[in-house]
Parts: C-alpha cells; structure tokens; sequence
C-alpha cells in the first residue's frame, strides 16, 4: 500500500514538474491576428470599431450572455471612450478603452480582462483602403505571465482567440457591405 502511494506520489510531481518545464519555455509575450477584406471603404468600417455602443452590432461576445451588463462611460466614441462589461462565465468581466482613433486607419484599444482571470492587452484595427475595399486587421497582443503560460501548456490561444476573432471580422463584413 505505501509503496502504491509513493509511485502515486513520484507520478504526480513528475507530470507537475513537466507542466511548469513545459511552460517556463512558453514566449513572454502573446499575439492573436486575423484579417478580412471588406467590400466597403474604410470611412464605412471605422465607425463601427472607434464607437463602442456599435461593437452590439458585431462583437463575437455580445450574444453570448443575455444578461450582459454594459456601462459606457468616457467620450462618446473614439479616443476616450470606455467601454466595461460584466456578464456570465463566457464573457466575464472586463474594461476597454480607446487610446487611439486615427480615422479611417487605426483604432488602438486598452483591453483590461478582470474575470475569469486578469490580464492587461492591446487590441489594434488597421484599416488599410483598397479603392472600395478595405483590409481590416485585428491583432491583440500583450504580456504572458507564468499562469498564462501553464494555460498555454493545455490550450492553444491562437486558435482559441482567433475563432472569435474570425467571426467577429465576418460580422463587421456583413455589417459594413449591406
């Protein structure tokens, strides 16, 4: 019996040790980025990004709790404005705020996670006019402490981050070509 539980015991800190080895070699650093053509020109789409009383209309999390608690607070759009949430265990809790709206080109986004877990990111659209197109860029980016690096040893952010990211870049598509 004792012998059971000291192999118990050395299995366990074996697959622990490997779990913190695995994600002491993870970057410090994360990014997530997707694009999308928008058959709309730039001063179409920016407007729905740099105004966050419009993200309803095509943000991957805005249908995922319907009981979201929104508050806007800041500027009414563009630089200044703040955007926070709070909603059930799919969206959590959360802050943003536009640090930069360069119309039609940029909207650079302080994006403060609080729940389930905290994290301090940027989120940046690059708008880029194509004749009546525009090529939309949605990148975030930011530090990733040891706990985020244990997650990463399980699940893979790109992936996780970047489905959302691709729906969220069809929504503003569908929105901005009616």
């Amino acid at each position: 019996m004792f012998e059971t539980l000291v192999i118990i015991v050395v299995v366990l800190a074996v697959a622990i040790a490997a779990v913190l080895i695995l994600a002491a070699t993870k970057p410090d650093t994360f990014r997530v980025q997707r694009a999308a053509t928008i058959n709309a020109p730039a001063d179409k789409v920016f407007p729905l990004i740099a105004d966050f009383h419009e993200w309803r209309k095509w943000s991957p999390w805005e249908d995922r709790d319907p009981e979201l608690k929104r508050t806007y607070n800041g500027a009414e759009r563009g630089k200044g404005a703040i955007y926070a949430w709070e909603g059930n265990r799919n969206v959590g809790s959360g802050r943003m705020e536009i640090l930069e709206a360069n119309f039609p080109s940029l909207v650079k986004i302080q994006l403060d996670f609080l729940k389930p877990f905290e994290a301090h990111n940027i989120a940046e659209f690059t708008m880029l006019p194509q004749g009546n197109a525009t090529n939309l860029n949605w990148v975030m980016h930011g530090p990733a402490p040891f706990m985020s690096k244990v997650m990463q040893v399980f699940m893979n952010m790109d992936k996780m981050i970047g489905k959302d990211f691709e729906t969220g870049l069809a929504r503003i598509k569908s929105v901005s070509e009616k």
